[in-house]
């Protein structure tokens, strides 16, 4: 009969389907896609975990992954109840903001995120300023605003769990996502 092997092979097609849905393209919150992000902390300076204070990060100011010239510091952070780009995270947006203008093609999504205080559409709101903070200074430095997009978690996808302040000073950031 033509009906078994017919419905045998779209069980069979089913199931691939259902797997490939299944299947993970890997990436973390802090927009690093080698699962390094998570690593370190504030300050730490680990390399490719995009958490480092803004000092120390080598002859260009932020350090450059070599095979695509993205920057590797992808992580800022905030002060509570800020939007306010830190000094010392400067020369990380102005790295991405060179990047940026050097490569018009290239686009990035600014993720603003915020610690668990407050309620859910304040905190969405302030992420979204964080990141539109950004966006305004990439902006003054040349990059065009049809590369950047800005998009707001609030306390949604915390770095780092916890309810002390190292956890809530790792949760305040934006993380650039190519």
């Amino acid at each position: 009969m033509f009906f078994k092997p017919y419905m045998r092979s779209l069980a069979v097609a089913a199931s691939l389907a259902v797997l490939a849905g299944c299947s993970s393209t890997g990436g973390t919150q802090d927009g690093s896609m080698d699962g390094t992000g998570a690593a370190g902390g504030v300050g730490t300076g680990t390399a490719g975990s995009g958490q480092v204070s803004g000092t120390g990060m080598g002859g260009n100011g932020a350090g450059q992954m070599a095979s695509t010239g993205i920057p590797e510091v992808r992580t800022i952070y905030f002060d509570y109840d800020s939007d306010a780009i830190r000094p010392e995270f400067e020369s990380v947006v102005n790295a991405h903001a060179s990047y940026l203008a050097g490569n018009p093609n290239a686009r990035v999504i600014l993720q603003g995120h915020t610690d668990e205080r407050g309620t859910r559409e304040y905190n969405l709101a302030l992420g979204e300023r964080r990141a539109g903070a950004v966006q305004r200074y990439l902006s003054l430095r040349g990059v065009s605003p049809s590369q950047v997009e800005v998009v707001s978690y609030g306390e949604e996808r915390p770095a780092v769990r916890g309810s002390n302040e190292d956890s809530f000073a790792q949760n305040r950031r934006v993380v650039f996502a190519y």
